[in-house]
C-alpha cells in the first residue's frame, strides 16, 4: 500500500480511493468494509462504501466457486476402483 497507513484517509477523494481500491484489497485479505480506518470516508462517501460491499460479495463468491461443497463419499472412491479394475481386466481380455 503505497504511503496509504501515512495519509490521512479520513480527506481522500472518492477517485484517490478507487485508483486504490486494488491495493486496498490485496492487502486487506479482500475485505476492507469493516476497517476502521475507513470508517469516517465510508460515512462521507457511501456510494463508495457500497462499491467495496458489492467487490467484497463477488469476490466470497468466486471464491466460493473453488471451494468443494463436500468430500465425495467412501462408496465413489470404492465405485471408481472398481470401474477402473473391471477396465484392466477388460482391456488384458481384448488382446
Amino acid at each position: 500500500m503505497k504511503d496509504l497507513i501515512s495519509r490521512n484517509l479520513d480527506h481522500m477523494t472518492p477517485e484517490e480511493f478507487e485508483a486504490s481500491l486494488p491495493e486496498l484489497f490485496e492487502a486487506g485479505g479482500g475485505a476492507i468494509s469493516n476497517d476502521p480506518r475507513f470508517a469516517t470516508f465510508f460515512a462521507a462517501n457511501p456510494n463508495c462504501a457500497a462499491l467495496v460491499r458489492d467487490l467484497e460479495a463477488i469476490a466470497e463468491q468466486a471464491r466460493s466457486l473453488f471451494e468443494p461443497i463436500h468430500d465425495p463419499s467412501d462408496a465413489v472412491w470404492s465405485n471408481i476402483a472398481s470401474r477402473l479394475k473391471d477396465g484392466i481386466h477388460n482391456d488384458g481380455d481384448e488382446s
